[in-house]
Parts: C-alpha cells; sequence; structure tokens
C-alpha cells in the first residue's frame, strides 16, 4: 500500500517543480523566438516582489507544507493535538491540514497556524503514565491499610503491557485515607491504556 505521507509530499513538490519547469519553458522558448528574456526576467523578479507581498499567506502555507513534509513533526494517520482540538491526520496539503476529529467532524488547519502551535503527537509516545489515586474510608482496619499498596500493586502488575512504578499513603483526607499510584502503560494505544485503568 502507498504510503499516504508520500503521496501527499508528492502532490505538494510536483504543484512546486510544475511551476518552477513551467516558466523556464516559457523562457526558454521566448528566448528561442529571439525575444529578448533579459528586461522581462528583470520585470518578473520585480512583479514578483509585488505577487509575493499580495499571496503571503499561500506562500507561507506553501512552505509550511513543505516544511511538514520534510521536518515530519506529524505524518497522515498520527493522533494530535493542537490547542484544544485533538484528532488523526487525514491528509497534509499545500495550504491546509485536514485532522479527523475524535468527535469525529473534520477540522481543517492552515500549515503556517500548525508550524506557529504547540503540537502534541501522541501516536509517537513510547509510554503513558498514569497516576490515580484510591480513598479508604477510615472505618477499615489498620491490617488491611497497610495492605493497601500491595493490593494495588498485584492489581497492576497483573495487566499486560504495564510497569508498576509505585502505590503509597499520600493524604489523610477529611473522609478518607488515600493511596497514590502511578505506572506506565508501554504502549501509544489509548484503547489499551483505557482498558488497563479499567
Amino acid at each position: 500500500q502507498p504510503d499516504a505521507t508520500l503521496v501527499s509530499s508528492l502532490g505538494v513538490l510536483r504543484v512546486v517543480a510544475m511551476v518552477i519547469i513551467a516558466a523556464v519553458v516559457v523562457l526558454l522558448a521566448l528566448q528561442n523566438l529571439g525575444v529578448d528574456v533579459q528586461p522581462l526576467v528583470a520585470g518578473l523578479g520585480i512583479g514578483g516582489i509585488a505577487i509575493a507581498l499580495a499571496v503571503q499567506n499561500l506562500l507561507s502555507d506553501l512552505f509550511g507544507s513543505l516544511t511538514i513534509l520534510l521536518d515530519k513533526p506529524f505524518v497522515v494517520g498520527d493522533s494530535i493535538t493542537v490547542g484544544d482540538k485533538s484528532g488523526t491526520v487525514e491528509r497534509i496539503g499545500i495550504k491546509t491540514t485536514r485532522v479527523r476529529a475524535t468527535s469525529g467532524e473534520q477540522l481543517v488547519f492552515s500549515n503556517s497556524d500548525l508550524l506557529g502551535s504547540r503540537l502534541h503527537n501522541f501516536k509517537r509516545m513510547q509510554e503513558r503514565r498514569v497516576q490515580f489515586t484510591v480513598g479508604v474510608t477510615y472505618e477499615t482496619s489498620p491490617d488491611l491499610l497497610a495492605r493497601v499498596p500491595a493490593i494495588i500493586k498485584e492489581a497492576v502488575t497483573r495487566q499486560k503491557s504495564v510497569r508498576f512504578d509505585r502505590s503509597h499513603l499520600k493524604t489523610l483526607n477529611t473522609s478518607s485515607v488515600d493511596f497514590e499510584t502511578v505506572y506506565f502503560v508501554t504502549t501509544s494505544d489509548y484503547a489499551q491504556y483505557m482498558d488497563v485503568q479499567q
């Protein structure tokens, strides 16, 4: 199966290459017809500055697209979060990147906005740190309270793809004795993390 990111990059690079090739071919054809192209090239240089100022946002997104495709902060299929929006990258285009949100709708980001934002790429996560608190009532016997960390450790280590870190009595709350537990799920799969946590 073709790599979706490679297909996107080839599409962007094809457009840029075609514009450059077309400009060179037109200039060579005019020169072969006997037209003096030096004033035309000079005029294109000045006109190019004016055009570049007029389409500054489009060029910014185009270079943003090339940066995304060459630097690869994310690729098609990665699960990302930008600000308060999160989803899976579906397509990287010349001007925009399309992301399928976790709630189902399609989000469209300008490439330059994506590069200027703090972006979380969860697909490249090696492991997920999980921290949770269990409250035990004060009526619990001291013997059972002393065994709570071992009981939690046993429950955590029975799961697959888990690395246990610690479990300790943390605070004496107004209505409960709170135990804090930390472990790592050694996969980036969110569904597996939720299964382990459950």
